[in-house]
């Protein structure tokens, strides 16, 4: 297969359809859920040019599942098992992540790689247990504040994703969504600029081309990081961005509609 041009890879727009991604990390209850997820169900109803998925810690998913099924948000999980079934006491596998209607689920997030000393090749796996089973995975990538400063921020991105493509080959991120998410940004209150955004996902897009057009193509590429309702619009309007991960803001009804709202202005 022939390579593409960065130049024709870096003014791809982006998909016409963002995802916007509500990452509950471990907050929550039953009461505070339903009223939150019922704010979601009556101010996202309309939306026109975006989609919104909810993942939520494993004990709530049935609650996701009951209360957001006949709505026009979907829901998935922050975790799942690298391996397919057997004795791994507290693992949880996807195929009971689809028991619960999970369509997607987050792989990798750095809060996670790093509290639970999680390798490449672990991630990897899960990865592929993810769309082996149907889920569409939310791989999360991202360099610490050392890293970017040393200017080796691709390096880092780029071997986080040679490890699944070396196991699983390129075509493995069609019809998927990869999330850059700078580990200096997560909870910080600082964001990435719309200019050290673009640069990354032009990055990521135009590695997975060179190998598998046709997989970069169908990839979708979130950013995530304090998004916030202030910035929110000026990161969706680049080119290559195709929605968010949200945390802290996921959490706050008004918020998070407001940043949905400028996914769906930006689509």
């Amino acid at each position: 297969m022939s390579q593409q041009s960065t130049d024709y890879l870096a003014e791809k727009p982006s998909a016409a359809k963002k995802i916007v991604v509500a990452n509950w990390k471990m907050h929550g209850n039953l009461e505070q859920n339903q009223l939150l997820l019922t704010a979601y169900i009556a101010s996202l109803s309309h939306l026109k040019q975006s989609k919104v998925v909810v993942c939520a810690p494993y004990p709530y998913l049935a609650q996701l599942q009951n209360v957001l099924q006949n709505s026009n948000i979907s829901w998935g999980a922050q975790n799942l098992a690298k391996n397919a079934e057997g004795a791994f006491t507290g693992e949880v596998s996807a195929a009971m992540l689809k028991d619960f209607g999970c369509e997607y689920v987050i792989i990798g997030h750095s809060e996670r790689a790093t509290a639970y000393c999680e390798s490449d090749e672990n991630i990897a796996q899960k990865f592929f247990q993810a769309k082996n089973h149907g889920l569409t995975p939310i791989l999360c990538v991202g360099e610490t504040l050392i890293e970017r400063e040393a200017g080796v921020m691709e390096m880092v991105v780029g071997k986080q994703l040679d490890t699944i493509i070396q196991l699983h080959g390129a075509a493995i991120f069609a019809d998927s969504i990869i999330s850059y998410e700078p580990i200096w940004a997560i909870g910080t209150g600082l964001a990435a600029t719309p200019i050290q955004a673009k640069a990354m996902h032009q990055f990521i897009r135009n590695k997975i081309a060179h190998l598998d057009k046709d997989a970069a193509d169908s990839l979708k590429i979130l950013y995530g990081g304090s998004v916030n309702p202030q910035n929110a619009v000026q990161l969706f309007a680049v080119s290559n961005i195709d929605g968010g991960l949200i945390g802290k803001c996921s959490l706050a009804a008004q918020a998070f509609e407001k940043i949905c709202l400028a996914a769906d202005l930006t689509s």
